[in-house]
């Protein structure tokens, strides 16, 4: 029985060590944005155009994915390195920002949110991915 109890022991702690590094509980919550006026009220040309949906997709599993995961909840296998946790794309607190305000957080960037403005040139692949967050919400 004693080594019943001792596996048990082992088994658990083991798992709370493993959780730690899987989910670190050291990094910071993202701060609020200072968007300016004029990407607040971008528009987006292409909301909604589902024949964007598999470029949107790519680019975000070749731009995005590392850090963001794949689902979009902040848990990709880069995130554990960071000093901010990236955020869940698919709450309510990110899904209610305006395409344009999510078009500057994800291209413009700030602190360890790079700038991809060099990366993703065209408007029509930037957008892709702002549809395709879009398609995240739970």
């Amino acid at each position: 029985m004693k080594a019943k109890q001792i596996f048990l022991f082992l088994t658990i702690t083991t798992g709370f060590l493993m959780m730690s590094f899987v989910f670190p509980q050291d990094q910071k919550k993202p701060g609020s944005w200072e968007i300016p006026a004029e990407y607040k009220a971008k528009e987006n040309p292409y909301k909604d155009d589902a024949s964007l949906d598999r470029l949107g997709k790519a680019l975000y599993s070749k731009h995005c994915r590392a850090c963001h995961g794949n689902e979009g909840a902040g848990d990709g296998p880069k995130s554990k390195n960071l000093e901010t946790w990236p955020g869940d794309f698919s709450v309510d607190a990110v899904q209610s920002h305006t395409d344009g305000e999510l078009y500057y957080m994800t291209f413009i960037g700030r602190d360890e949110m790079p700038s991809f403005e060099d990366k993703i040139t065209d408007d029509e692949g930037r957008w892709a991915i702002i549809n395709y967050i879009r398609s995240l919400k739970k």
